[in-house]
């Protein structure tokens, strides 16, 4: 050591000194643990092709491939309003906005654990302390104290400790974007599921009171075929019981209508006195024939909730190895360097020349092993394996969860449509019938019995048809929703409103963390430090 080197001379020398012997530990650094990767799925090349599904399914071939599921699938329903309030509801529904903070939330979650990679304890510190001692004899003595200084240390992450770490609360941040998808897609096509039993109860309700307007008739008629002498009371009283279930029905499905004009207010995110605003008559809709599926192999790519059971699983698998680096040693570097200057002896506190010769500074390494928790981690570990075991069987039982969702839509789908083809047969069959049976009663060529009988059944096959008519979109809708279509509408939008992130950048400093919020699939990796995770 030189003799005219100074105090801080020599302290930054040792600190130089002491981060030279760090860096081949820091080359050295692995990471324990498992990588991560998708696991094996079963799926199928191709949808089941049945014999009474030949128009909604897609056999690909050596030349031909199947087109990819509609992103906008409610525009093949050709219906405005539904468009209109599926724009509503994903711009103002409230549970959508909630799965959006937590995005946020789990962005801000993985800048603090990134911000545990590096020095851990950063402190700057100052204290003044006046200490007075009095003996029995009166006399009093004391001096004062004056301390500054900085102090630090760093956990090497010689292990890959918080490095997993980080890579888990990045898997983390995946899960909860796919997680948002996940509810445009429950939102989306519960909205328009909501819309489609709606008109499906407006056309029964409109079935039910033209049935009403026939019933009635027929009662006029029976009634003056009685006062005539032509009939008995029986004819009157049979078609006054008719009339009387008939309309008896009308209130239970005026509160179902009611009930789901309220639902789509919820989903909308608006009043129901605005919801009733926002709906003018219309018809069931009715989309095309033909549903565009892609192949089973889209369904990675496409469900949000795979998505998120697969980050989910990739978020444990880096816990596995945050517990198993406890089974290793932590070694740390660790130094503070400050002034010191008292009033007792010759280094006065007043005196600016005491702080700076009383300097004091240290540095060096340090290790810490839990050698005899061994059994205890090792436990830790396995539980956290059993974890992410559970979560791997979850994303496969997923799998196949969905691609049965997909085949029993577009079985609804098909089976509705042949139904609907059937009924309308029998619808025109039935009213002509009803009205061929009225005028023979009223010419006395035949009983009420067949009057009534004929009615029934017009009512019962046109209500079969109505119901029918709204299975189709409503089977169509089951698709999407099991093909996972919908969230891309997401992209470019932000995941929250304007007031709301008005109103976290009020309450909290937020930074850049909302600027970004764009709605894109691509959250803030770790610029480097972090291989991509692979799902």
């Amino acid at each position: 050591m030189p003799a005219n080197e100074t105090t801080p001379q020599r302290s930054a020398r040792f600190a130089r000194t002491a981060w030279l012997l760090a860096l081949p530990l820091l080359g050295g650094c692995t990471m324990v643990g498992p990588d991560f990767s998708r696991p094996p799925a079963q799926l199928d090349t191709s949808w089941a092709a049945g014999p009474n599904l030949p128009a909604t399914r897609c056999m690909p071939s050596a030349t031909t491939t199947c087109p990819p599921a509609d992103t906008a699938w409610w525009r093949s329903l050709n219906d405005p309003t539904l468009n209109r309030l599926i724009e509503t509801a994903a711009a103002q529904n409230l549970t959508l906005q909630r799965a959006g903070v937590r995005v946020l939330q789990a962005r801000a979650v993985l800048a603090a654990t990134v911000g545990a990679y590096y020095p851990q304890q950063q402190q700057a510190y100052g204290m003044l302390l006046a200490e007075r001692s009095a003996s029995n004899t009166g006399t009093t003595r004391g001096y004062n104290l004056g301390r500054a200084g900085v102090t630090a240390a760093w956990e090497i992450d010689f292990w890959g400790r918080f490095r997993r770490a980080i890579e888990s609360s990045d898997a983390d941040l995946v899960a909860s974007i796919a997680d948002y998808d996940n509810a445009m897609v429950s939102l989306l096509s519960d909205t328009a599921a909501t819309y489609v039993n709606l008109r499906g109860l407006e056309a029964r309700l409109a079935v039910l009171r033209a049935n009403i307007s026939l019933q009635r008739q027929s009662l006029r008629i029976a009634r003056v075929r009685f006062r005539e002498g032509q009939t008995s009371e029986l004819d009157p009283d049979q078609a006054q019981s008719q009339l009387a279930g008939t309309e008896a029905q009308v209130p239970g499905l005026e509160a179902q209508a009611e009930r789901a004009r309220n639902a789509l207010a919820v989903l909308l995110g608006v009043t129901p006195s605005e919801v009733r605003a926002m709906l003018q008559p219309g018809p069931i809709p009715r989309p095309g024939l033909m549903v565009a599926t892609g192949v089973p192999a889209d369904l990675l790519r496409r469900r949000p909730d795979l998505r998120l059971t697969i980050a989910t699983a990739a978020a444990q698998s880096a816990r596995v190895g945050v517990a198993r680096a406890d089974l290793f040693p932590a070694v740390s570097l660790s130094g503070s360097f400050g002034f010191l200057a008292t009033d007792a002896g010759s280094l006065r506190l007043a005196s600016g020349g005491a702080w700076r010769n009383s300097t004091s500074f240290s540095a060096g390494p340090s290790v810490v092993w839990n050698i005899l928790n061994w059994g205890q981690i090792t436990n830790q570990v396995r539980a956290q394996d059993a974890v992410l075991q559970a979560a791997l069987l979850t994303y496969q039982q997923t799998v196949l969860q969905a691609q049965r969702e997909v085949e029993d839509g577009l079985a609804s789908f098909a089976g509705a449509q042949q139904a609907a083809v059937a009924l309308r047969r029998a619808v025109a069959s039935s009213r002509r019938a009803a009205s061929l049976s009225l005028t023979r009663y009223e010419q006395g060529q035949t009983d009420y019995t067949t009057v009534l009988l004929s009615q029934r059944i017009l009512l019962e096959y046109e209500d079969q048809l109505a119901i029918a008519e709204t299975d189709i979109p409503q089977g169509l809708i089951s698709v999407y929703r099991a093909l996972g279509g919908g969230w891309e509408i997401r992209e470019g939008r932000p995941l929250v409103t304007e007031a709301t992130r008005r109103q976290m950048g009020l309450r909290t400093d937020w930074g850049p963390l909302l600027d970004y919020d764009d709605g894109r699939l691509t959250p803030p990796r770790t610029q480097g430090l972090l291989p991509q995770p692979t799902f």
